[in-house]
């Protein structure tokens, strides 16, 4: 698998990308960006399924993840608006180790009050060693998803909590009483996905990762693009991709800039050309999509839309 990095354009300016991506970091408060995230909790066997036969695929490079999995049998052109992660990003892909994100900090502070909540290293090992759901459902409804978790939850996903976090643009894309709704999309997972065949499951509770086998021999690169996904896919050949998956970068974005976003999409997309959308929200807003939330083990999503690129385009009208 031959790996590329692409430097930022030369040619004219960009249009500014509104979102709130741009500024490489989680929280409002200015200042160099950062890495955001080490790992990616976004399901590749999604993008595997739904791009299956499909040659040329673009992603968002976030930690990795997805460009360095569907490369094992794509060409892929990844790109990140934070050059910061998009170098990380870049950098796993020549064999680099994980590295620790602002995100993955936020998530392993939680899990440092587990123990208040009654979930031990013991009980959560043997939950996620569990294969069959049924078992594992009622090992969940008995022993964790307890008053004291779910009154955990709503105080640790409230506005007031994440504010410290999490700028407003990014907040504004989750439902209210968050925390209900991230205990409804465990128990989702929970009842649908064997826990020990399922590594998002561990990272989430445990904060484990394996590293990704990638398995190098088999066809596929990776060109790594510095930029918004808009400005890249505006500069890219028309119809030259057959796959788009564009993780939840319209969370934090601008209706100017979901509709440019769209646009690009459609002028770079090929005959038949499929897209994959996630958000933390109840929606992505494009409606008469198929959800395949519940087929991301990952967890974390409300909607994960899977559809033509040609009727992501359609909605805009």
């Amino acid at each position: 698998m031959s790996v590329v990095a692409t430097p930022p354009s030369t040619g004219p300016t960009p249009a500014i990308a509104d979102t709130a991506w741009s500024a490489g970091r989680l929280g409002a408060r200015q200042g160099e960006r950062r890495i955001l995230f080490g790992r990616m909790y976004e399901d590749a066997e999604v993008e595997r399924a739904v791009f299956a036969g499909k040659g040329r695929v673009f992603c968002i490079a976030s930690a990795g993840d997805t460009a360095l999995a569907l490369a094992e049998e794509h060409e892929v052109v990844a790109c990140d608006i934070n050059p910061v992660q998009l170098e990380y990003a870049r950098e796993r892909g020549q064999g680099a180790p994980r590295r620790v994100g602002d995100a993955d900090r936020a998530m392993a502070a939680m899990r440092r009050l587990m123990p208040q909540i009654g979930w031990s290293r013991g009980l959560l090992e043997e939950f996620l060693s569990m294969r069959d759901v049924e078992a594992q459902s009622e090992f969940w409804h008995r022993n964790l998803d307890t008053w004291r978790f779910r009154k955990g939850m709503e105080l640790l996903m409230s506005r007031a909590v994440l504010r410290r976090v999490y700028s407003e643009p990014l907040l504004a894309a989750l439902e209210p009483e968050f925390g209900k709704v991230l205990c409804q999309r465990m128990e989702r997972t929970f009842s649908r996905h064997p826990n020990a065949e399922n590594p998002y499951a561990r990272a989430l509770l445990l904060g484990e990762a394996e590293e990704q086998a990638i398995d190098m021999a088999r066809g596929g690169s990776v060109t790594w693009r510095d930029g918004d996904a808009a400005s890249v896919l505006e500069a890219l050949a028309e119809g030259s991709v057959e796959g788009f998956t564009l993780s939840n970068i319209l969370d934090g974005a601008s209706a100017g800039y979901r509709e440019r976003l769209m646009r690009a999409v459609a002028r770079a997309s090929a005959a038949g050309a499929m897209l994959v959308l996630r958000t933390f929200g109840r929606s992505t807003g494009f409606p008469f999509c198929e959800d395949w939330s519940e087929r991301d083990r990952s967890i974390l999503w409300g909607e994960v839309t899977v559809a033509t690129a040609d009727h992501y385009l359609s909605v805009l009208g």
